[in-house]
C-alpha cells in the first residue's frame, strides 16, 4: 500500500461527499483523514489516503473525477501525514512560541510551501490568497508572500497562516518586554508583562506577603484575594500588570516575588505594588515604579494615581523617587497622590509650587 495526498473540489450538496468517496473505495483506496476546506466554489476536500501500490496517479485522478471531483491534485505522501492535523499545527506553534525567528520555517512546514519570502515593507497588493500564492500581512511590520506549485491555497489555510503570525508577533513582543534587572545588591529577576497563566505564581505571591504587606497593598483587606480578582489584576482590560520573578537554580521554575498594577480609567491609571516582605528595601518597588511610569507615559495617560494608608512609609517613599511633582489629597488615613504625566506635568510643577 502507498500513502497519497488527494485534494479535490466537490459540490457542497447532500451526498456528494459520499459518491466520491464511494468511487475510492471501489479501488480498494482507504480514506485515512480528510480536511474540509469550505470556499466560495464549494467544499475543498483534503484526502490523506493509502491505496494498493497497483494504483497509480492517473487511477487516482480517474477515480475522483468519477466521484464528481474536479480540479483534482494528487501527490504521493510519507508516514508524518499520519500525524494528526490539530496536533500538527500545535506543535509549529508552541515551537513559534520558544523561536519567533523561526516564522518563515513554521509557515513554510504548515502550508507545504515551495518558496517564503518576508519583505520589510507592507504589502502593496491586498493580503489574502491568489491561486498558488499567499500574501500575508506581518503583524509586526512588514509582509509575507508564500508561493506552491501546487494545489491552489484555500481560505482556511489562510486563515490559519494569519493566526500563526498573530501569535508569532505576540511572542515576539512578549519577549521584547521581557527584561533582566539588577538591584543595587546584586540579585537578578525578570521584570516582565504578566499573563493568565501566572495566576498560580501570583497565588503564591500573595501567600507568602505578611498580612501588614496585603493590607498595605488592598487598603484594609487582610485575606486572599479571590482567584477570579486576580485574573483581572493580570491581564486589564485597559492598563498593564509587571510581574518580577526570580529563577530557581537547576532551571527550577521561577518564584513571582513582586507584582504592579496599572488599571486606567478614562485618562488617568491607578497604579498599585505588592512586594513580597523578603524583597523588601532592596530598590525592587521603585524599579517597577518607573517602568510603569514609562508605560503609562507612552500610552498617553495625563496622570497616575496611587490611593496609600498614610502610614505606608516604604510606599510613600518609593513615590517620592520618582522625583516628579505629586498632589496630594488626604480623607482620614486615606492618602490619594496624583503624579501628572507628559504635558500635563509642567503645570502641575507649576501649581504645585
Amino acid at each position: 500500500m502507498t500513502l497519497w495526498r488527494i485534494r479535490a473540489t466537490v459540490d457542497d450538496r447532500p451526498g456528494y461527499l459520499s459518491v466520491l468517496t464511494a468511487s475510492l473505495a471501489l479501488r480498494g483506496v482507504n480514506i485515512l483523514t480528510v480536511q474540509v476546506h469550505t470556499t466560495e466554489h464549494g467544499a475543498v476536500d483534503d484526502f490523506l489516503v493509502d491505496a494498493p501500490d497497483t494504483l497509480d496517479e492517473a487511477g487516482l485522478l480517474a477515480a475522483v473525477e468519477r466521484g464528481r471531483g474536479r480540479d483534482c491534485w494528487v501527490a504521493r505522501s510519507e508516514a508524518r501525514g499520519l500525524a494528526d492535523q490539530p496536533t500538527r499545527v500545535l506543535g509549529l506553534a508552541t515551537r513559534l512560541v520558544h523561536d519567533p525567528d523561526a516564522t518563515g520555517e513554521v509557515l513554510r512546514a504548515l502550508l507545504g510551501a515551495d518558496e517564503v519570502t518576508w519583505r520589510a515593507a507592507p504589502a502593496l497588493a491586498r493580503p489574502g490568497i491568489d491561486g498558488m500564492t499567499m500574501l500575508l500581512a506581518d503583524p509586526n511590520g512588514g509582509s509575507y508572500t508564500l508561493r506552491r506549485v501546487a494545489p491552489s491555497f484555500t481560505p482556511a489555510e489562510y486563515a490559519r497562516a494569519q493566526a500563526l503570525l498573530e501569535l508569532g508577533a505576540t511572542a515576539a513582543r512578549r519577549s521584547a518586554e521581557q527584561v533582566t534587572v539588577v538591584l543595587p545588591d546584586g540579585a537578578e529577576l525578570t521584570v516582565r508583562p504578566a499573563v493568565a497563566d501566572d495566576l498560580t505564581a501570583v497565588v503564591e505571591l500573595h501567600q507568602a506577603c505578611s498580612v501588614r504587606s496585603r493590607q498595605r497593598r488592598y487598603l484594609g483587606g487582610a485575606g486572599l484575594p479571590s482567584p477570579a480578582r486576580l485574573r483581572r489584576l493580570l491581564e486589564p482590560a485597559r492598563g498593564l500588570t509587571l510581574i518580577a520573578a526570580t529563577t530557581g537554580s537547576g532551571g527550577a521554575a521561577e518564584s513571582v516575588v513582586a507584582m504592579a498594577n496599572l488599571l486606567a480609567e478614562g485618562d488617568e491609571a491607578e497604579l498599585a505594588l505588592l512586594v513580597r516582605d523578603d524583597w523588601q528595601r532592596r530598590g525592587l518597588g521603585s524599579t517597577l515604579l518607573r517602568r510603569l511610569t514609562r508605560q503609562a507615559e507612552s500610552a498617553g495617560y495625563a496622570a497616575m494615581v496611587a490611593h496609600v494608608q498614610a502610614d505606608n512609609a516604604p510606599m510613600l517613599r518609593t513615590l517620592r523617587r520618582l522625583s516628579r511633582p505629586t498632589t496630594v489629597q488626604r480623607d482620614g488615613t486615606l492618602l490619594t497622590m496624583t503624579v501628572p504625566l507628559g504635558a500635563e506635568a509642567p503645570a502641575a510643577a507649576k501649581s504645585a509650587g
